[in-house]
C-alpha cells in the first residue's frame, strides 16, 4: 500500500466537479473477476504454451485449430465469470455523470464485455471481443454465446475460417474505436486509468494525451506503472475495493474511509 498523502474525498471532490470523464481499463480489473491476464502462466493442457505466441496472425496461419481451440476455451472460461465491484462502480459512475447531463466515456482493452454486463453503455472496445467471431473470407460475423465449439478450427457457412474478433499482437487497433477514444480524451477534464500496465501502445498513448492536455489524472492499480510518477493521483489497490469508495464519495457522501494514496501535485 502506498504511503497515505490525502484522502478519497480529495480525489472524489475533483471527480464531482468534472464535466467530461474518460476511463481506460485494462486486464487488472478483469483479473479480479477470475480472468487470467496475458502475463499469467497458462495451466492444464495449455501450460506449455505462451499466450503471447498464440495471439498472433502468424500463429493462426500456422495452426488455426490450435489457436481456435485456445480462444474458445478462453471464451468459455470468461462465460463463467461475473462483473466485480469495480465494474459495477464504473457503470454507476457513468450513469451518475449522464444523469447530470455530463459526459463519461468508458474505453477498455479487455475483450470480455464485463463492463457491459455490469450495466455500462457505449463501451469502446479497443481490442475487440471474444464473443464475436468473423469469417476471413466473406467477412460475416456473429455473436457466439453458446457451449464449446464441436470442431476446430471454426468454419463459416461459406467454408472460410472463422477467427475471434480480437486484436492480435501486430495488428492495428480498429480505426473508428481509437479515433473515438482520442476525441473523448481531447475534451476530457478528468482521466481515470484502471488496472492497465500502461505499457501497451497505442492504448497507453491515451494517458499521455490526457497528461499533455492538462486533465486531472487518476491511476488505480495494484502495481506502479510508467505513469505513476506523472499522474495527479495514484492509488495502489484493487479496483473492486477502490472504485466503489470513490464513486460513493463523489456522488453520495464524502465520509468514506481513507486509504493509501499518493499525490503528484
Amino acid at each position: 500500500m502506498a504511503e497515505m498523502d490525502g484522502s478519497i474525498c480529495e480525489v472524489a471532490a475533483a471527480l464531482r466537479s468534472a464535466r467530461q470523464v474518460v476511463i481506460l481499463t485494462g486486464a487488472g480489473i478483469s483479473s479480479e473477476s477470475g480472468i487470467p491476464t496475458f502475463r499469467d502462466a497458462l495451466t492444464g493442457l495449455w501450460a506449455k504454451y505462451d499466450p503471447a505466441e498464440l495471439a498472433t496472425p502468424q500463429a493462426f496461419a500456422r495452426d488455426p485449430a490450435l489457436v481456435s481451440r485456445w480462444y474458445d476455451a478462453r471464451r468459455c472460461q470468461v462465460a463463467r465469470c461475473r462483473p466485480n465491484r469495480g465494474h459495477v462502480a464504473l457503470a454507476r459512475l457513468q450513469r451518475a455523470m449522464l444523469a447530470k447531463g455530463l459526459a463519461c466515456t468508458l474505453i477498455t482493452q479487455n475483450v470480455d464485455r464485463l463492463h457491459q454486463a455490469a450495466g455500462a453503455a457505449d463501451v469502446i472496445e479497443l481490442h475487440g471481443t471474444l464473443w464475436i467471431w468473423r469469417c476471413l473470407d466473406c467477412r460475416a460475423s456473429s455473436e457466439e454465446l453458446g457451449p464449446p465449439f464441436a470442431t476446430y478450427p471454426r468454419r463459416c457457412r461459406c467454408g472460410g475460417l472463422r477467427r475471434p474478433d480480437v486484436i492480435w499482437f501486430g495488428e492495428m487497433l480498429p480505426e473508428a474505436a481509437f479515433s473515438s477514444s482520442q476525441e473523448a480524451v481531447a475534451w476530457c477534464d478528468y482521466f481515470i486509468s484502471v488496472g492497465t500496465s500502461s505499457v501497451v501502445y497505442p492504448a497507453a498513448g491515451l494517458i499521455e494525451q490526457a497528461l499533455a492536455s492538462g486533465a486531472k489524472t487518476l491511476e488505480v492499480n495494484s502495481r506502479p506503472t510508467p505513469f505513476t510518477e506523472h499522474v495527479t493521483w495514484s492509488i495502489r489497490g484493487k479496483s473492486g475495493e477502490v472504485l466503489p469508495k470513490l464513486v460513493d464519495a463523489a456522488f453520495e457522501s464524502c465520509g468514506a474511509e481513507e486509504f493509501g494514496l499518493s499525490r503528484d501535485n
